[in-house]
């Protein structure tokens, strides 16, 4: 008789020097289902997905793989009996081949020592085919789009024989093409009956492609539906505990006569940039909407003084002003939060403290020594202002949440005192309940007449927060709405208001 379920796991325990981070877990799949595995971050879904690949041991529970006991010391004993994992951040050699990617480690050979490239791009041709991938094996992987490259690991995990894939948080950095070209390659494995794993924040791909959805909420199983049956508000107020209602903002809260404290006028910077005009007004959230490769970051970073910019003119509170490096911006009252925190926002390795005060280190500096203690007291006092949760103000920033890094970067621009924060994908690759925190605190900073550039990839955020909205498209200005009149059909029609040949 066939097992209900591919994998069962009961009762998982875990428990890192006293803190309890797996508090009697449940999680089951059945093969050729794909289950959605969501909570917030600090939730518990990656230490579970850990103890499932073997780099945690369990403390306590049982697991069922194939209706046999499961217990693996490490990743390749986990891969071994068919698990894979598809990270969030990819991890593979940008300048090998497709083909010696997938089987790196695991090479076709001619004879005892020569390696046949032949052979593993004929593997690798076959592999695609089964899978229904359409990529040239012999190209150079670090020349593929991150869609492509996370396609390429999901066929090397295939190739191990795979029977369960787990995809954490897979569309984060893809365009929707990619991600409709994903959610086909999952179709098909799941007629493979390949049991899949699915982490992601965003409900509406959840609702889309799971078949059931399971919740986690502070290191503890809450419950299981299946994905017909629940709807997005259920689903979030069983991960947070509360509800988080998305609704749009209905008209703007900017006085006609509000002060304008940013002027852009004519901004151009090769293809990227074409002729962009904006103000922007005291207490106001301006809204940047459009697709992927718009040009809402390049504006952002020409503005910040971090990209170079051909010409145009950008005012502050009237006066014309020459920004062009961040020191220049910063001094100007700007603060820039990047899309790409890793790289160019968070230093990880430091603490909360340095993380908040390194915009501001002139003014604890004197006769050449750092005020510690002065730097530490307004660090905090900005962060328990922002209510980022953190154990002390010593712990390294890596070991908090997205959410509460996310805070962090924000004092540093409030210890700055910068009037105009430009925030970039502010609340990409945190979970809901941070989100919700985040959207309330970027409301209070306009309330207390902070003036805001918030550039979103996610309509329903545009549309619940901004005042006004300016949209773009491959580099130009193609409109701006009042709130009031924003909704996501117009704004799509201007994102996809191409420049006629």
């Amino acid at each position: 008789m066939e097992q209900e379920y591919l994998l069962e796991m009961k009762g998982i325990d875990k428990r890192f020097l006293g803190v309890h981070a797996l508090k009697g877990v449940d999680l089951n799949l059945r093969r050729g289902e794909v289950v959605a595995l969501v909570g917030e971050n600090g939730a518990g879904k990656s230490t579970l997905m850990k103890v499932l690949t073997g780099i945690y041991q369990p403390d306590g529970g049982t697991i069922t793989f194939e209706g046999k006991p499961y217990a693996v010391r490490n990743i390749r004993e986990s891969q071994e009996l068919g698990i894979g994992m598809i990270h969030q951040e990819l991890n593979m050699m940008n300048h090998l081949t497709v083909a010696q990617n997938i089987f790196i480690g695991r090479e076709s050979l001619k004879g005892k020592a020569w390696i046949d490239d032949a052979e593993m791009i004929r593997k690798t041709r076959k592999l695609f085919d089964y899978i229904g991938i359409k990529i040239d094996p012999t190209v150079k992987l670090g020349s593929l789009t991150v869609g492509k490259q996370q396609m390429v690991e999901i066929a090397k995990a295939v190739s191990h024989n795979t029977k369960l894939l787990i995809l954490d948080e897979p569309t984060a950095a893809l365009t929707q093409t990619e991600i409709e070209e994903l959610f086909k390659i999952m179709s098909d494995l799941k007629a493979k009956q390949i049991g899949m794993i699915y982490i992601s924040h965003r409900m509406d791909e959840i609702k889309r492609i799971s078949d059931r959805v399971t919740v986690m909420r502070d290191g503890e199983y809450v419950g299981t539906a299946d994905t017909d049956k629940i709807t997005k508000d259920e689903i979030i107020k069983m991960m947070i505990g509360r509800v988080v209602y998305e609704d749009p903002k209905q008209k703007s809260n900017v006085p006609e006569d509000a002060e304008v404290v940013l002027e852009v006028k004519n901004l151009c910077s090769g293809n990227a940039i074409k002729n962009v005009s904006f103000q922007l007004r005291k207490g106001e959230i301006l809204g940047f909407s459009g697709l992927m490769g718009a040009g809402r970051t390049e504006v952002a970073r020409a503005i910040f003084g971090a990209d170079p910019y051909d010409c145009g003119e950008i005012y502050v509170k009237g006066k014309r002003v020459d920004i062009r490096t961040p020191a220049d911006a910063v001094r100007n009252g700007i603060g820039y939060l990047s899309e790409d925190r890793k790289r160019y926002g968070l230093m990880l390795i430091k603490s909360v403290t340095e993380n908040t005060a390194i915009a501001s280190m002139d003014r604890y500096i004197r006769f050449g020594f750092i005020n510690d203690r002065k730097m530490r007291e307004e660090a905090q006092a900005y962060n328990m202002k922002l209510r980022t949760k953190t154990p002390s103000m010593n712990q390294l920033l890596k070991n908090l949440s997205g959410g509460n890094q996310q805070k962090v970067i924000i004092a540093r621009w409030l210890i700055k005192n910068s009037d105009i924060l430009i925030f970039d994908e502010p609340t990409r690759g945190i979970d809901v309940g941070a989100k919700s925190e985040i959207y309330s605190l970027i409301s209070e900073l306009a309330e207390q007449g902070k003036s805001i550039i918030m550039i979103s990839s996610e309509l329903v955020e545009i549309l619940r927060l901004s005042d006004r909205v300016l949209v773009m498209c491959e580099g130009r200005k193609t409109g701006e709405l009042d709130i009031s009149e924003a909704n996501q059909e117009n704004i799509m029609q201007l994102s996809t208001m191409r420049e006629e040949a």
